[in-house]
C-alpha cells in the first residue's frame, strides 16, 4: 500500500491519484503469476429447448406477454446451461429458505471442485494456500463458503479468509484483482480465488416481469478458481494491477431487488446500448492507470453478459464482427454464469495458445466495469 508523503503526521490528507497509483516499474517485489486455473459446473445439463418448454409451462398460461418474449430463447446465443437443480425443481414455487439450503449445499460442492482443479493445475496442495478470496453474489452463507469447504479441502487453520458479496457479473475479474493484490502485498504467499454462482436458484415465477424471463433465457450455474503466487515460473501469466470504473447514477441497471421471496433480478434493457456508448472510454481510462492503452492489448477477454452485450463491445471497441469468438462459445455452452464466466473465456484463450498483453474485463452492478491486465508469455 502507498504511504502518505510529507512531514510529520499532524493531519491525515487524501493521497493524490499519482500517489495511490505507484509506477509498476518501481516495485521491488517479483511479479504476481497466475499459477493455476480451474473450472466446475453442476451436474444438471439443460438444453435451451428444455428451458423454453419449462418456462412456457411456468409463465405461458399466466402472462400474455410471454409469447413475445419467448423468442429470446432462440436469439440469446445460448444452447445449453448447467444447473444445481433439475428442471422440474423450478416448476414448484420455492421459498427463500429452500433456495438458501440448496445454495449452501451446491455452492460448497462447486467451491471444492473448482478449487481442487485450480490447485492441481498449479501443482499446489490446499495446505499451501495462505489466503482465500471467495466471490459469490447469488446466495448468502454465514459461515462463508470457504469455511464450509474447509474440512473437505484440507486448508490450514491459520488461513486468511476474504469473502466478497455483491459484485455480480464483475466478481470474477474483481476477485482475481483482489487476490493478485493480496499476493503482491505478501511476497512468497499463495492466494486462491474461488468464484461460485448459482444463478438459477433465483429464478422467480411470481413477479411476471421481462427481467425474470430474460434471466430464465440467459443464466446458468458454475464456478471458477485461480491460484496466484509471486515470482515462480516465468512461463506463467503475469498479472497486472486491477482497475475499475464506476458510472454515477446507474444503480438501476443491474443488481438484485430483495423481498420476502429472496433475490429478484434487475437487468435493464439499456445495458447493450449503454455498453456501446460508454465501455470504450471507461476501458481506456482503466488501461491508462495501468500505463497501457487499447492499442497495447492483443486481445480483450470479456465476460459475455449476453449476445447483444458481446456485439456492443465489438462495436464500441472497433473490433471485427465475430472477433470475440470464445466469449460467444462460452455463452453458447454455459450461458451467463455471472462472476465465473470471464474465467471460462480466459481458459479458452489460454488453451488456444494465445500470447501477449491481454485485458480481462467484465461489467457488473454499480454499474461498473472491472479490468485486469494479464500478460500471456509467448
Amino acid at each position: 500500500m502507498s504511504q502518505l508523503k510529507g512531514g510529520p503526521p499532524t493531519r491525515l490528507r487524501r493521497a493524490s491519484e499519482d500517489e495511490r497509483r505507484p509506477d509498476p516499474g518501481d516495485r521491488a517485489a517479483p511479479p504476481v503469476r497466475l499459477a493455476g486455473l480451474g473450472l466446475a459446473v453442476p451436474p444438471h445439463e439443460l438444453s435451451q429447448l428444455q428451458a423454453r418448454r419449462t418456462a412456457e409451462r411456468v409463465f405461458g398460461g399466466r402472462w400474455p406477454d410471454f409469447a413475445r418474449l419467448a423468442t429470446s430463447f432462440e436469439t440469446s446465443g445460448v444452447e445449453r446451461r448447467y444447473s444445481v437443480a433439475p428442471l422440474d425443481w423450478f416448476e414448484t414455487p420455492r421459498t427463500w429458505p429452500e433456495r438458501t439450503a440448496l445454495y449452501l449445499e451446491s455452492a460448497t460442492a462447486l467451491f471444492v471442485e473448482a478449487a481442487r482443479n485450480a490447485l492441481a493445475d498449479a501443482g499446489l496442495a490446499a495446505s499451501d494456500i495462505d489466503t482465500i478470496v471467495t466471490i459469490s453474489s447469488t446466495g448468502i452463507a454465514t459461515p462463508t463458503l470457504e469455511a464450509r469447504a474447509f474440512a473437505a479441502m484440507g486448508f490450514r487453520s491459520d488461513l486468511h479468509r476474504v469473502p466478497v458479496f455483491g459484485l455480480g457479473c464483475a466478481g470474477g475479474v474483481s476477485g482475481m484483482a483482489i487476490a493478485a493484490r493480496l499476493a503482491r502485498a505478501a511476497p512468497g504467499s499463495n492466494v486462491l480465488m474461488v468464484s461460485i454462482e448459482t444463478c438459477t436458484l433465483n429464478f422467480r415465477d411470481d413477479r411476471l416481469s421481462k427481467a425474470d424471463v430474460i434471466a430464465s433465457v440467459l443464466f446458468g450455474d458454475g464456478a471458477a478458481a485461480a491460484c496466484f503466487t509471486t515470482g515462480g515460473d516465468a512461463s506463467a501469466p503475469a498479472i497486472g494491477e486491477g482497475e475499475e470504473h464506476l458510472w454515477p447514477d446507474t444503480l438501476g441497471i443491474m443488481g438484485w431487488d430483495v423481498d420476502a421471496a429472496g433475490f429478484g433480478v434487475i437487468f435493464d434493457r439499456s445495458i447493450p446500448s449503454f455498453v456501446e456508448a460508454h465501455f470504450r472510454e471507461a476501458a481506456a481510462a482503466c488501461l491508462a492507470r495501468a500505463d497501457l492503452c487499447p492499442e497495447d492489448i492483443a486481445r480483450f477477454v470479456c465476460h459475455p453478459g449476453g449476445a447483444k452485450v458481446v456485439e456492443a463491445i465489438e462495436l464500441t471497441m472497433g473490433f471485427e464482427p465475430g472477433l470475440l469468438d470464445h466469449e460467444r462459445g462460452v455463452l453458447r455452452d454455459y450461458g451467463n454464469m455471472s462472476a465465473p464466466t470471464a474465467l471460462f473465456v480466459l481458459k479458452r484463450v489460454m488453451d488456444e495458445g494465445r500470447s501477449g498483453q491481454m485485458a480481462l474485463a467484465a461489467l457488473g452492478p454499480g454499474f461498473t466495469v472491472s479490468l485486469l491486465p494479464i500478460l500471456l508469455p509467448g
